[in-house]
């Protein structure tokens, strides 16, 4: 299967257990808000340019948005990711490219340290911007903090489980020069 119909095939799955399953989820309490979608553009190969994964992010939030009837909320959060997620495999793989050649982060890829730091800041960022534009509406400071720590814990536990579950296969790029 050819990496450009895995990734559509990836988003479609994801989008629907967001909408369909995580978003009908009675809330448990305020706080909690569990949001998987995003790990679509985590799971993306190390080779897609910076204009492209600000395109996929965009698509992806757009699609969510157009789902759950948040206007640019969930497009605003997924373009962030998408923009910071260079940098942060950036810090994270080594610098000598030569060691490193695998095609798209894993823990397998990158070590489950360096992949729990990767997802846990994308992931802060992603649920903070997001819970940042909804709480301009209300909300005091503390609700605020307390709703992005309940948030991301849960997200971290969906991320988890996700990649336990359903483990990916370490792919090398075959072209490193």
């Amino acid at each position: 299967m050819s990496d450009l119909v895995k990734n559509i095939l990836r988003l479609i799955l994801f989008l629907t257990v967001q909408v369909f399953v995580l978003n009908k989820i009675p809330f448990l309490h305020q706080f909690i808000v569990p949001y998987l979608y995003f790990l679509f553009i985590l799971w993306l190969p190390f080779s897609i340019s910076s204009f492209g994964l600000l395109v996929i992010g965009f698509l992806t939030g757009l699609l969510l948005d157009y789902f759950t009837w948040t206007p640019g909320l969930h497009t605003a959060a997924c373009l962030l990711v998408a923009y910071a997620r260079p940098f942060v495999i950036s810090l994270l793989i080594p610098k000598d490219n030569e060691e490193f050649n695998y095609r798209e982060p894993s823990p397998r890829a990158l070590g489950w340290a360096p992949y729990t730091v990767y997802a846990f800041v994308l992931t802060l960022f992603h649920h903070t911007y997001l819970t940042l534009l909804q709480w301009l509406q209300f909300g005091s400071f503390l609700q605020f903090l307390i709703k992005i720590a309940a948030t991301t814990a849960i997200s971290m536990l969906l991320i988890f489980t996700t990649e336990l579950l359903f483990p990916r296969k370490v792919k090398y790029r075959t072209n490193t020069a």
